[in-house]
């Protein structure tokens, strides 16, 4: 008795079996994305849309108080700044910076600027940025030329707000 065909069967129904697994797997996979915060119907955001939110944390800087700067980070950000030593990890740490840096009445300017959409609901802009500030002792001003980079998420009332946010000043050179 020939035993081929039925080992040919049993191979052909494993590899069916093991591809539906795996196509469904790969469905699984690839619904998680549209599961996600953000709503799966949503417009995709712009890169546009993601460099007007430096725009509103400037505008934010310009309004002088440290709460309204800090209601742009999630509750659980990273701040590691550019004029202090301190990495913030919560809110507090977030709006003491901010407090001591908005004295310097900061109005930053973008000079360059990477974005990178990773999905809906996160994305990276990176690059430099300049700040004039005036010493709020003597009201002279200098400027400050650092490197960025702000990751934002799309919370889940649709607001994008700041995870990530390190700032460095450029090295002399």
């Amino acid at each position: 008795m020939d035993r081929r065909p039925v080992r040919r069967r049993i191979a052909v129904a494993a590899t069916a079996v093991l591809a539906a697994g795996t196509l469904a797997l790969g469905a699984g996979v690839a619904g998680a994305d549209s599961q996600g915060k953000g709503d799966k119907h949503a417009k995709p955001v712009t890169k546009a849309q993601v460099l007007g939110l430096f725009d509103r944390w400037n505008a934010a800087l310009q309004t002088g108080d440290p709460d309204k700067v800090a209601d742009l980070y999630a509750k659980d950000a990273v701040l590691l700044p550019t004029v202090s030593n301190q990495v913030r990890t919560d809110r507090a740490g977030i709006v003491d910076y901010f407090e001591h840096f908005l004295q310097n009445k900061p109005a930053g300017t973008k000079v360059e600027s990477v974005v990178n959409i990773l999905d809906r609901d996160t994305v990276i802009d990176t690059g430099v940025y300049e700040f004039v500030l005036t010493d709020h002792g003597t009201g002279e001003k200098s400027t400050v030329k650092a490197r960025y980079t702000y990751a934002y998420e799309k919370q889940p009332n649709g607001r994008w707000l700041i995870v990530n946010h390190h700032s460095s000043r450029m090295p002399q050179g």
